[in-house]
């Protein structure tokens, strides 16, 4: 299933291709795809060129690992990441390696790459769903995380199924329009709320 937005003024086709799908087929994504889809985070920009993302990386190819990754899920996520190809747990560093400050651009950084990674998987014709709900806790747990690391997101990997192999309300989701706010809510000029005046 391709859904496709319809942006008010240009931008890239990898950017109106990109969609989070509840709903996913059992093709698995390769190993090489993989290992591209990280080399896109990879060359992500970073405060400092610090790179503070980290991955926990489970495929279904190892059902046992899969399930693992899978319990760190909450339980509206596992519902439906539990048919994707391939899981991740997006991880931060939370402290600068260079001077073991605080790094207040870690999140932020993880997002970047994160982005790296949703546009190389477009490109590619592979589905990412990010989520936040997630046991951080347990991600600690369970892979025994640093004490200056943190895990803040996951993502499901693979392709997009059919809307109507899906149950409980998540093929609904698949086939709804995929809206946004328009520019004037959130680009502002003069004053916090005014929009600018070149929109």
């Amino acid at each position: 299933m391709t859904k496709h937005a319809k942006p008010d003024h240009p931008v890239l086709d990898v950017l109106t291709k990109r969609w989070s799908p509840y709903v996913y087929s059992d093709r698995a994504v390769s190993e090489d795809d993989l290992r591209s889809l990280f080399e896109a985070v990879r060359w992500a920009a970073s405060s400092y060129n610090e790179q503070p993302w980290r991955y926990v990386v489970a495929t279904q190819a190892d059902p046992a690992a899969f399930e693992r990754l899978l319990s760190c899920l909450n339980e509206p996520n596992q519902a439906w990441a539990r048919r994707a190809s391939v899981l991740a747990l997006g991880i931060v560093s939370t402290r600068f390696a260079r001077n073991g400050k605080p790094n207040p651009a870690a999140v932020h950084d993880l997002g970047l790459g994160a982005g790296n990674l949703l546009a190389e998987a477009t490109a590619r014709g592979i589905d990412v769903h990010q989520m936040i709900g997630i046991f951080p806790d347990r991600a600690r747990e369970l892979y025994a995380l640093p004490e200056d690391s943190e895990a803040v997101t996951a993502l499901a990997i693979g392709y997009a199924g059919e809307p109507d192999s899906a149950d409980s309300g998540h093929g609904d989701r698949d086939r709804a329009p995929r809206t946004r706010k328009p520019l004037a809510e959130f680009v502002f000029g003069e004053a916090f709320g005014a929009p600018a005046g070149w929109l």
